[in-house]
C-alpha cells in the first residue's frame, strides 16, 4: 500500500469540507437545512460583471494561456481599486500580483518564505488555514491571542514576551474573521513597528473591509508598511464573485516577486474571461456597495435577534460577512451546541472553535442567507 505523506498526519479535511457533507447529507435526506454556517455570497455580481465575461469569450486570445502575472490592465485595475478606495498608491508592474483567489495567497506566501522550522505567528481565533497552511510547508504556528477583553486586538505586551528569534510571518486579518471586529489605523501603525523591531514579514488578509463597514482600511495605508508588509485581497465578498476565484496581494515588489517565483510554477495563468470580468468590478462605484450594504444590514438585524433568541450576546462592534455571539453561560461545547441546533432544527450554524480555542464559547452566523429564510429560522425557535 503507497502511504501518505507525513506532512497529512499533522493536519487535518478542512472543516467546512467535512461538516457540509453531513449538512448536504441531511439535505439530501428531506430535511429543511437553513445554512447560516458559510461565508459563500448568495446575491450575484454586476449585470455589467458578467456581460464582460460573456463578451469576452469571443476574444481571439480568450481561450490561450494567460500571464502568470495577470493581464496588464486587470493589474492597472486593482491599483486603481486601491487608490480610489483606501488612498494607497501601488505600481501595477510588481507591487500587484493576481491570485486565483486570495486563499491560495496564504500558501504561495509561506512557500516563498518559511522554512522547515521556521515559526509563523498566528491570531486564535483566525482564519483556520494559517494554521493548516503553516504545518504543511513544515513551519511551526505560534498562537497569539486575541480577546473580547481587548477588542479583539493583538497584546503587543503579550507579543514582546515572546522568543521571537524564529519567527518569520506574521499573520493578522481586519476587518477580523470571524468576529467581525474593524482595527483601525493605529493597531495598524503599531503592527507596522513590531514586525519592523523584530524583522518579521506582516501579512494582513483583507477580504471584508467594503461589506457593513463604513470606514474600509488597508494595511498599506501606514507609512513604511511596504518595506515590511503584503496584503491579501479578494472579489469573492466585495463583489459576489466567490466562484470566480479572483484575489490579489499586494505591497513590498521584492516580495511580490518571490511570491510569482512559486505561483508560476503552480498554475498557468487565470482564465481570460474572469479577468475582464474581475476589470469590470473593480471598476464598480459608492452605489454598488451600498445596494449590498443596505441588503446586508436586513439579514444582520435579523441574524442578530436570532442569535438573541438563542440566548447569545452579540458583538454588536462586528463589520463583514458574520455575527459573532457569545453563547450563554454554563455551555460546555459550541461545537455541541450547534450540533444540537443542526439535529433539531436544521439550521447549520458554525462553532467557534474551528477558529482556536479563543472561539470556545462563541458561535457565528454568516450573512448569506435571504432574509425570508433568516426569519423562518427565528421562526423554528417559536
Amino acid at each position: 500500500m503507497i502511504t501518505t505523506a507525513k506532512r497529512l498526519d499533522i493536519i487535518e479535511e478542512y472543516y467546512f469540507s467535512s461538516k457540509l457533507r453531513e449538512v448536504r447529507q441531511l439535505a439530501s435526506e428531506g430535511k429543511p437545512i437553513i445554512n447560516m454556517g458559510i461565508g459563500s455570497p448568495d446575491l450575484q455580481p454586476s449585470q455589467a460583471v458578467i456581460d464582460a465575461m460573456v463578451l469576452a469569450m469571443q476574444d481571439e486570445n480568450a481561450h490561450q494561456y494567460q500571464s502568470y502575472q495577470g493581464l496588464p490592465e486587470l493589474r492597472q485595475g486593482m491599483a486603481d481599486f486601491y487608490q480610489n478606495n483606501y488612498q494607497v498608491a501601488l505600481n501595477p508592474a510588481n507591487e500587484i500580483l493576481p491570485l486565483m483567489g486570495s486563499k491560495e495567497g496564504i500558501m504561495h506566501i509561506s512557500l516563498a518564505f518559511l522554512n522547515e522550522g521556521d515559526q509563523v505567528l498566528i491570531p486564535n481565533p483566525g482564519y483556520p488555514t494559517y494554521t493548516s497552511v503553516t504545518n504543511l510547508v513544515g513551519a511551526v504556528p505560534v498562537y497569539y491571542d486575541l480577546k473580547a477583553g481587548n477588542n479583539w486586538e493583538p497584546d503587543f505586551e503579550a507579543l514582546e514576551k515572546l522568543d521571537l528569534s524564529k519567527v518569520k510571518i506574521m499573520w493578522i486579518g481586519y476587518p477580523h474573521m470571524p468576529t467581525g471586529a474593524r482595527g483601525s489605523l493605529e493597531l495598524f501603525e503599531k503592527l507596522v513597528a513590531f514586525v519592523k523591531k523584530h524583522n518579521i514579514l506582516l501579512v494582513n488578509d483583507n477580504p471584508y473591509s467594503f461589506v457593513l463597514n463604513d470606514n474600509p482600511m488597508s494595511l498599506l495605508q501606514v507609512e513604511g508598511a511596504k518595506d515590511v508588509a503584503l496584503e491579501l485581497n479578494s472579489l469573492s465578498k466585495t463583489f459576489n464573485m466567490a466562484g470566480w476565484r479572483v484575489g490579489m496581494v499586494l505591497g513590498n515588489a521584492a516580495c511580490i516577486d518571490a511570491v510569482l517565483k512559486v505561483k508560476s510554477n503552480m498554475d498557468s495563468g487565470m482564465f481570460y474571461g474572469i479577468q475582464k470580468g474581475a476589470i469590470e468590478a473593480l471598476k464598480s462605484d459608492k452605489a454598488w456597495f451600498e445596494s449590498m450594504n443596505a441588503i446586508y444590514k436586513k439579514r444582520r438585524i435579523l441574524t442578530e435577534q436570532l442569535a438573541e433568541k438563542l440566548g447569545c450576546k452579540v458583538y454588536k462592534e462586528g463589520v463583514g460577512l458574520f455575527v459573532w455571539a457569545k453563547l450563554p453561560d454554563g455551555i460546555a461545547s459550541a461545537e455541541k451546541f450547534i450540533d444540537e441546533i443542526l439535529y433539531d432544527k436544521s439550521i447549520f450554524i458554525t462553532p467557534g472553535t474551528i477558529f482556536g480555542s479563543n472561539g470556545e464559547g462563541y458561535i457565528r452566523f454568516a450573512l448569506c442567507v435571504k432574509e425570508e429564510k433568516v426569519q423562518e429560522a427565528i421562526d423554528r425557535f417559536a
